[in-house]
């Protein structure tokens, strides 16, 4: 297999986080005034952020019943799916993980209902408290697997204590786990990445102090308040934002086999940012 190039990967241009849905301010003006009812703010963008309606099937604002909650919780056991959707050999796996990664990811785009880039990212401070929490893959390449986020957050905090990670992919009938050590990206990369999001993210990172406690009203004021001050101009990086890299020294692929017989194969280096990788076979 042909391994793309840094930057193609680097980037993943046709992959954007799904976007909530906006209307147009005239609509939601003639809305309002139809109504009665004042009109929304405009948010950072130009459009106007619409709230949460009982009518939303995501909407938890009618509480559900004790009884109804035991009625889910009593299928539990009895969920499983048959995992017959294919087989991970020594014989047919890559040389090194990387390549592997970009096989299967490949295959994720184009297979998999939901974002093929998100993954579970965990850290742990200098208390030892793990904290999980779902984020986009946002480049890979042999130096290893990036994604960005708040430099003030708790992730950043734990990173900042205990510079290790953990990922994990999980694609239906696959998974990824990838362990190893944790740095900060050259403001350069993140520059150029933060300067391909929407306009809307990009005010988005200055108005959100992530992980701090917060308002919606007070969030959107923000996002509104920044949207004013750049106007149509550029949104610089706050330096406060950027990327991480997990330069991994343990990666495995988990494959689904039928009667719990899984395939797992892990490679692994003899030192952090090694060139050299080999894989074994795991018990499932």
């Amino acid at each position: 297999m042909k391994f793309p190039s840094k930057r193609a990967i680097r980037l993943l241009p046709h992959l954007r986080a799904l976007s909530y849905s906006m209307t147009p301010p005239s609509a939601s003006t003639s809305s309002a005034a139809a109504s009665g009812s004042p009109a929304s703010p405009p948010s950072a963008h130009g459009d106007t952020m619409q709230p949460s309606t009982t009518s939303d099937p995501l909407s938890f604002q009618t509480p559900i019943s004790k009884p109804a909650v035991a009625a889910v919780a009593s299928n539990l056991a009895a969920m499983r799916i048959d995992y017959n959707e294919g087989f991970l050999l020594e014989s047919n796996a890559a040389p090194d993980p990387f390549t592997q990664f970009a096989s299967w990811f490949a295959h994720a785009k184009e297979t998999f209902a939901y974002e093929a880039n998100a993954m579970t990212l965990s850290t742990a401070g200098k208390d030892g408290q793990p904290s999980s929490r779902v984020v986009l893959l946002k480049g890979f390449d042999e130096e290893g697997f990036v994604f960005y986020t708040n430099y003030e957050s708790r992730k950043a905090h734990d990173l900042e204590e205990n510079p290790k990670a953990a990922l994990s992919f999980w694609w239906g009938q696959r998974q990824v786990r990838i362990e190893g050590a944790v740095v900060r990206v050259p403001g350069t990369e993140s520059d150029e990445y933060f300067a391909s999001r929407p306009r809307g993210s990009r005010i988005g990172a200055w108005a959100s102090a992530q992980s701090t406690e917060v308002s919606r009203e007070e969030l959107e004021r923000k996002a509104v308040e920044y949207g004013h001050k750049f106007g149509e101009g550029e949104v610089p990086r706050p330096d406060f934002w950027g990327g991480y890299r997990v330069i991994p020294n343990r990666i495995e692929f988990w494959q689904g086999r039928p009667s719990r017989l899984h395939d797992r194969l892990v490679y692994e280096s003899a030192q952090t940012g090694a060139t050299g990788w080999k894989f074994k076979r795991l018990s499932p």
